[in-house]
Order: C-alpha cells, then structure tokens, then sequence
C-alpha cells in the first residue's frame, strides 16, 4: 500500500510524535538512572518476567506505536497499563491476576473523521496455577473484557468472556511456550457487532549472559467474524531486553519491533513496541 502524501502535520501526528518521543526519553531516563544487577539474580528475574504465571507482581507498562494503520497510513499509539498480581490459595495452587488497561491515540482514519484519544476496552484474565510447577509449567482460566472505551472508536461496545491458558518451560537458557485466549461476546450494544476473537500469543526467550535476553513474543490475533484478509493479523520479529534495578526497585527493559506479515486490509503494517515492567518479588 502506498502511503498517501501529507500536507499538514494535524494534532493526532503530533501526539503520537510527543508520546513516542515521551516513551524515547523515559528509556532513556531509566537507562542513565539504573545500575546493573547481579548477574545471577538478574537471570532469575529475567526468566520470571517471562513466565506468565510467575509466582512475581509485577506493573508492566507496553508502549506500542502501530505503523501503517488506516487508508490513510497513519499511526497508531496504544499504551497498555497491565499489572499482575499473584495470590497464593493453598501450598498447592496459586491464582493469577492480571489486567489490561489501555490508554489509545487513534488517528484520523477518514477525512472529517478526527483523531480520538482515551481509554479502551480493559480486559481481566484470571489463571489457576500449581504453586510447585513441574518441568511444565501452567496456568488455565477466564478471561473477561469490559465495555470501558471513552469513545466507540476505541473499542468493541460489547462484554465478553472466554477460556484462556497459558503453558511453558524452561530448559537452560530458555523459556519457551504460548498464551492463548478466545473472547465471545454476550452483551452491550446491539448495533455493534458481535465479537469472537482469538489471541495467541507464542514466547521464545534466550538470556544470554549478564542479564541480557532476546525474544519473540508476537501477538497473532483472529478475528473470527470477519471474512477473508480481514480475519488474521500474523506478525514476525523479535526484541531485547534486560533487568536493570533502580535503587532497590528491579526493573525489565525491552524494545522489539514486529512487521505484520499477515494483516487486515486497513490494519498496521508494522509494530514497534517498548515495554518496561516494574517488579516487586517476595
């Protein structure tokens, strides 16, 4: 697709410009503020942040720029606020809590149409999980999401509900494994359309030495209602990241971008994504 010429800089061009810029600085804050942590409980962190059934809470902040979205190639911000929060049930079982809320800067899709900026669909997923995982580790559950959009551009109108599971290993260096979720919708708006939709969300991580690792965790979505092209968004590519510790406080950096080699007429052609998790082990 051909990115259309544009001739005047409007207001959701430079929002999304300054909260990219915001996301560049804060990286670059935590950067020059942080100090290295040992290299051993470094890799012990690491491989827990990439559980996500971990027995950790943390408060992870995802910054995603999507590039290339609409008729009109416009970018795209989404900033996902998605803390979690681990609960100890019995010596045996462990219950998994964690949300996500969405904060969106959607562009202007059609001329007259205006950019928006607010809140979107929150989601809540609960997993049950063995306390004393064994060389597999899982957690199975639901998975609610929220008509909280501030705008109906910013989300679906709809409440929905639907099973998720998450499941992994590690073996040396790596943590391997999936999450998937499946959201049907059974109440809100009846103008809207109903949702079926699908997450599936693969994860390979290799921590190399000294806190350091590189992944690919790409979110490969299916739209069930819809029809043909429409239906798939399959992204490929890969990231970075590291622990780091301010003060006392631990840290996960990553950057990665994801190009959507599969995609929806109108959907983003790629991603950039710029997550940092706050992490508050036991």
């Amino acid at each position: 697709m051909m990115a259309q010429p544009l001739q005047v800089t409007n207001s959701s061009t430079m929002a999304s410009s300054a909260s990219r810029g915001t996301v560049a600085a804060t990286l670059l804050l935590l950067l020059v503020l942080s100090a290295p942590v040992e290299a051993q409980d470094a890799a012990d962190l690491a491989k827990q942040t990439q559980n996500p059934v971990a027995d950790l809470m943390t408060v992870p902040f995802e910054h995603n720029s999507n590039f290339g979205v609409g008729p009109r190639d416009r970018v795209q911000d989404i900033l996902n606020m998605q803390p979690v929060i681990p609960f100890r049930l019995t010596d045996e079982w462990n219950l998994m809590s964690r949300t996500i809320v969405p904060l969106i800067d959607q562009p202007e899709l059609a001329p007259g149409g205006g950019a928006t900026f607010g809140l979107g669909d929150m989601q809540q997923s609960f997993f049950l999980s063995p306390a004393k995982p064994g060389a597999v580790i899982w957690g199975a559950g639901a998975v609610l999401q929220f008509s909280t959009a501030t705008d109906d551009v910013l989300g679906q109108g709809t409440w929905g509900a639907g099973p998720t599971v998450a499941a992994l290993t590690m073996q040396g260096p790596w943590v391997i494994g999936a999450l998937i979720n499946n959201v049907w919708s059974f109440a809100g708006d009846g103008d809207r359309q109903a949702v079926n939709q699908m997450l599936l969300q693969p994860f390979v991580n290799d921590n190399v030495p000294g806190g350091w690792y590189v992944n690919a965790v790409p979110k490969i979505t299916a739209d069930w209602e819809a029809h043909g092209s429409d239906r798939w968004t399959v992204p490929i590519g890969g990231g970075v990241g590291t622990i780091l510790r301010i003060g006392t406080l631990p840290l996960d950096v990553q950057v990665g971008a994801y190009d959507n080699v599969v995609r929806p007429d109108h959907g983003p052609e790629w991603q950039l994504r710029a997550p940092v998790q706050f992490l508050f082990p036991r």
